[in-house]
């Protein structure tokens, strides 16, 4: 549904997009994650038609989104810091909203006080941050656009209203084909939300995969010897790292399980066994296999 063609986006001298090439598929939850400067606000900016490229192009279904109406009314995007009219209330807003994008609905605005304790006629810049970022997720759901931006969507969010905003968002994406790309530095947020996940870093696609194939790319490997395997022995597994503590090795291993399990099998291990990495390890080991200082993304 959203193609980036070699999309390039300069501030100055500063690249603050590289030639990026991804593929957003319609009705999927996608997470950009990266350090402060990879270029996720960027890239949503992009999207949603504020800024426009550089270099390379930005389709959404096909069609440009600089500078195109129609495009844009398929497109809510919700910055980290969302900004609104002065003295306005959420019907201010909403009343707003509605003259953007065709499909606004104030029932669903309505009904999604039972998930946030909003009140509409309250005036936002009375509201803490909390509550606005909350006000500003109950207009971006009840705009009804096809593509949703949500950059941090989860700050300040108490567990039971993340908990609520994660359902909705896969229920509309599977019973609307919502598209929504969530923008977050917290990794263990979006590991049972997200089905793509594209790392960004500096600017630069580090990888862009769904979830299911990161964790099946990826092993950590436990084994223990009573002689430990040689360096040359260790060359035929495909070891990202390894830390020794006496007899035992823990191993990060790219490759498939059962192939991996045959060969650490092989060297004869007192025991071996392997541990599914989570979300945030994974990175960890993608970026330090490219050489990246690990500290700069988490």
């Amino acid at each position: 549904m959203i193609q980036t063609i070699a999309l390039t986006k300069k501030f100055d001298q500063l690249r603050a997009l590289d030639a990026v090439e991804l593929n957003f598929t319609k009705g999927g939850i996608h997470a950009l994650v990266g350090s402060n400067g990879s270029g996720k606000s960027t890239l949503m900016r992009l999207i949603a038609g504020v800024y426009s490229p550089d270099e390379g192009q930005l389709l959404i279904g096909g069609r440009e989104a600089y500078d195109c109406p129609a495009v844009k009314q398929r497109v809510f995007f919700l910055p980290d810091t969302p900004s609104f009219f002065r003295n306005a209330t959420v019907l201010t807003m909403a009343d707003f909203y509605r003259r953007l994008y065709p499909n606004f609905s104030m029932e669903l605005l309505k009904s999604l006080q039972n998930v946030f304790p909003i009140r509409l006629d309250q005036r936002l810049d009375r509201m803490s941050k909390g509550m606005q970022r909350q006000a500003a997720l109950m207009l971006a759901l009840s705009s009804g656009a096809e593509v949703l931006l949500l950059d941090e969507a989860f700050d300040g969010l108490d567990p039971v209203v993340r908990g609520t905003l994660k359902a909705l968002l896969i229920s509309w994406a599977e019973d609307r084909g919502t598209t929504t790309i969530i923008a977050s530095h917290n990794l263990r947020e979006l590991e049972d939300l997200c089905d793509h996940v594209t790392l960004l870093h500096k600017g630069k696609v580090i990888c862009s995969n769904t979830l299911e194939e990161l964790r099946g790319s990826l092993h950590k490997v436990q084994a223990a010897y009573r002689k430990l395997p040689t360096e040359g022995q260790l060359l035929k597994l495909n070891v990202l790292k390894c830390q020794r503590t006496g007899s035992l090795l823990q191993m990060v291993i790219r490759g498939d399980r059962e192939e991996i399990m045959t060969q650490v099998n092989a060297l004869e291990p007192l025991f071996a066994e392997t541990i599914a990495p989570s979300l945030e390890e994974i990175f960890i080991y993608e970026m330090e296999v490219r050489g990246y200082d690990i500290r700069e993304l988490l």
